[in-house]
């Protein structure tokens, strides 16, 4: 996560950086206060992206399945294809 990100986040403000990397609320320079919240804001959300890693992982997975088919051949042959390679999946990622 970014500054930008948390501006954005925050105070729902046009936020930029200049070409020095400073970062600019409206085209101001962020008080004390604000880079205070700003940086309790870029460390929060990116625990909360690193906290939905696992879903991240598990849905590449299961996009690169055929699960529809998986399921109408688990029906036409009595099998649990599907299910084993959901069950998988999730055992691999497991939820924090």
């Amino acid at each position: 996560m970014d500054e930008l990100n948390a501006i954005a986040s925050l105070y729902s403000k046009n936020a930029s950086k200049s070409s020095d990397g400073t970062v600019l609320i409206e085209g101001r320079i962020l008080t004390n206060s604000e880079q205070v919240a700003v940086d309790a804001e870029v460390i929060r959300l990116q625990a909360e992206f690193d906290a939905q890693a696992y879903a991240r992982d598990r849905r590449a997975e299961y996009d690169a399945l055929n699960q529809l088919e998986m399921q109408f051949d688990d029906k036409e042959d009595g099998t649990t294809t599907w299910e084993d390679a959901i069950k998988a999946i999730k055992t691999k990622y497991p939820k924090p």
